[in-house]
């Protein structure tokens, strides 16, 4: 397995001593796995698993689609709503690298628990059946179990918006609105994840599955969860300028809130939470008066979604 690292430092590092300090510390990698700063070694490439934040995925992609081979499937296990157009990763991928079958990845997953071997459950969606199959016996384990699927807008719906919606119990956390609060936040946006899936064609079963409810469930309660960190940290008047500057990784939910809501009014589809989100962290709504008025939203009816 080789794999694809955007710093050349971070490609000698996995080499040379088989870790990677910057995004897995202390977790010792297979001295079988190689890396590459080169995206030429995706001519070499049997099937692609494509890790790159979702943002980045059309503009890596525009580089990479010169060095793909036709027909080599590519699994997205990025998560979200790209900025600007709107559409999901698997509508980017369509345009980006139209030779290509693509595939998701996505499911209840931090990635250090992942590489610890502790167990996981993920769903795996492609159209394709039987190259599915190939994929669950090729990343399949005892620690780690795909689960077939042919919901690729299902599998992706869920993965994305749980991220805003991590935002929001985290802000919930650092406000010490209590585990109702949270556990009314969590429900109420599994209803906006099943009204926006279904209205893209998704699967309720799907959106109810490792990938919807799942992924909803360990993003809003991990401690681990960027989102859920950076909802707390905005919560008690961290600056998010300041809270960026001081990180590697990417919170997905920042750059998919706008997007996730652009996308639901497209639809005619009423996403308060999201809504409530976006206009926090990308046009510095005040988090009090935010959230005064989603509880001061009229009582209605609960329904199935």
């Amino acid at each position: 397995m080789t794999i694809w690292a955007r710093s050349p430092e971070i490609a000698v590092e996995i080499n040379g001593s088989h870790s990677n300090s910057n995004y897995l510390p202390d977790i010792p990698l297979d001295p079988a796995i190689r890396a590459a700063s080169d995206l030429a070694i995706l001519r070499e490439s049997d099937a692609i698993l494509w890790a790159t934040p979702a943002q980045y995925l059309r503009d890596i992609a525009a580089h990479a689609v010169a060095h793909l081979p036709d027909g080599v499937p590519v699994v997205l296990c990025c998560k979200g709503f790209e900025q600007g157009s709107g559409k999901l990763m698997t509508e980017v991928a369509a345009e980006a690298l139209p030779r290509s079958p693509i595939a998701v990845l996505s499911g209840p997953t931090f990635a250090a628990e992942v590489a610890r071997g502790l167990p996981t459950a993920v769903t795996l969606a492609i159209a394709d059946s039987a190259l599915g199959r190939e994929f669950v016996q090729a990343l399949g384990t005892p620690a780690f179990r795909p689960y077939l699927s042919n919901d690729l807008v299902g599998a992706e719906v869920g993965g994305a918006v749980k991220n805003v919606l991590a935002i929001a119990c985290g802000i919930a956390i650092g406000r010490r609105l209590g585990d109702n609060a949270r556990a009314a936040l969590l429900t109420r946006g599994l209803a906006e994840i099943m009204r926006l899936g279904l209205a893209l064609g998704a699967e309720p079963a799907t959106l109810m599955g490792l990938s919807g409810l799942g992924d909803l469930t360990l993003t809003c309660n991990g401690r681990q969860s960027r989102n859920l960190s950076l909802g707390i940290a905005l919560s008690e008047g961290q600056k998010l300028a300041d809270y960026l500057a001081g990180r590697r990784t990417v919170a997905e939910g920042l750059s998919s809130a706008g997007a996730v809501v652009a996308r639901a009014r497209s639809l005619g589809i009423e996403m308060p939470i999201a809504e409530a989100i976006d206009a926090i962290v990308n046009r510095g709504a005040d988090i009090a008066e935010t959230t005064s008025a989603l509880l001061n939203r009229p009582f209605k009816e609960e329904t199935s979604i």
